[in-house]
């Protein structure tokens, strides 16, 4: 059975923009003898919010379209402009821990001090706070989609086992907490990621080409448009926000452009369409 979007959309397409800056540079460093002085590594994060953004913004502007921004708070405190600007564009802001911090590693009331510092930050720099959540460095802790249900979010945009929207099933109870998920193979960071010392990857040999990222990422997209299902597009600005690759992202809208009744929504969007119909 096809999904229904709506206006009768075939698809739905997320856009969606992890504003990590260094906080997973400086996260990886501190676990290295030594690793608080590799401040190169830093600067690639830097790059994100102080080049990327604004170019991505300006994109984003040029073809009228609508995404979501995941930020760590500690960002938004160290990159106020970028992340006002983010909010004053119309653009969606979701949270992304405080410093990026592995969910998975913490205790309840840990999460839930994240949580709030977060939301607390978030209220006092744009006015409202986070309805979305994407959990930052991997997994999150087998309790945090409850606890992100009692905080009042909306979504999450986390897990991998669908190519659809799905309502989350806690405590035995299917839910109003919706789950968006993105998939590695949209995903700008396993693609592209690179740095030589400390290494990342840590096998090296990566940084592919895009003309084959972009092929990649157009076969998927012709695939999700032909099942009617959600293409949820997971890039990092201090990755994607590069000159050539801008150029890349740019010729991947065309491409989704050129079909006909594609929704190009925000994941708060995406996730009350599917909480009010499915």
């Amino acid at each position: 059975m096809r999904l229904k979007w709506p206006n009768g959309a075939r698809c739905a397409v997320m856009l969606s923009f992890d504003v990590d800056a260094e906080t997973i540079w400086a996260n990886g460093n501190k676990h290295i003898e030594g690793g608080e002085s590799f401040i190169r590594s830093l600067s690639i994060g830097q790059y994100g919010p102080l080049r990327s953004v604004p170019r991505i913004l300006e994109l984003l502007k040029k073809y009228d379209l609508p995404a979501t921004f995941f930020v760590p708070a500690w960002v938004a405190e160290q990159y106020p402009e970028p992340f006002v600007a983010i909010a004053k564009d119309g653009h969606e802001l979701g949270h992304h821990g405080y410093l990026h911090e592995r969910f998975v590693d913490l205790t309840s009331e840990e999460q839930i001090a994240i949580i709030e510092r977060s939301q607390a930050i978030f209220k006092q720099m744009v006015g409202k706070e986070a309805r979305g959540f994407r959990t930052p460095s991997g997994d999150w802790a087998k309790q945090t989609p409850q606890l992100l249900r009692d905080a009042g979010f909306l979504y999450s945009s986390s897990m991998r086992g669908d190519d659809r929207p799905y309502r989350t099933v806690l405590n035995g109870e299917t839910t109003d907490f919706i789950e968006i998920p993105p998939r590695w193979e949209l995903d700008d960071y396993v693609q592209f990621g690179y740095n030589l010392y400390p290494a990342e990857p840590v096998g090296q040999d990566r940084i592919t080409s895009q003309e084959c990222v972009l092929d990649n990422f157009k076969q998927e997209f012709e695939g999700y448009y032909r099942y009617g299902l959600c293409y949820v597009l997971m890039m990092h600005p201090q990755i994607i926000g590069k000159p050539g690759r801008i150029l890349m992202l740019e010729k991947l809208i065309q491409h989704i452009k050129s079909y006909p009744d594609v929704w190009f929504a925000t994941g708060e969007q995406i996730a009350e369409w599917w909480k009010e119909n499915y």
